[in-house]
């Protein structure tokens, strides 16, 4: 038997991939390298959430649960854009 597995993504990595590239032009300070860790630092905060179909998960939550989703989506990029930009400007202090 045969398994294709490749079709099993975290359904936030689309979302946050996403969010931080229509961000980025907020942050022009911020390099392709610091977007990307952006996107690891949000996804770090929110749960693992692995679907075939990224419909087949939309479909069964409530509309209490898609606005929890959005929210913590949403809290998870602000932190991370701000984490980044810290430790990027604590980098570059004189030692």
């Amino acid at each position: 038997m045969v398994f294709n597995f490749e079709q099993v993504h975290n359904y936030y990595e689309r979302l946050v991939f996403e969010q931080v590239a229509g961000l980025a032009d907020s942050y022009p300070h911020y390099s392709a390298d610091m977007l990307v860790d952006v996107a690891c630092v949000a996804l770090n905060r929110l749960p693992a959430r692995y679907v075939r179909h990224d419909v087949d998960l939309m479909f069964y939550l409530t509309e209490q649960e898609r606005q929890g989703i959005e929210k913590s989506l949403d809290e998870a990029i602000a932190f991370a854009f701000a984490f980044v930009g810290a430790r990027m400007a604590k980098r570059a202090l004189p030692a």
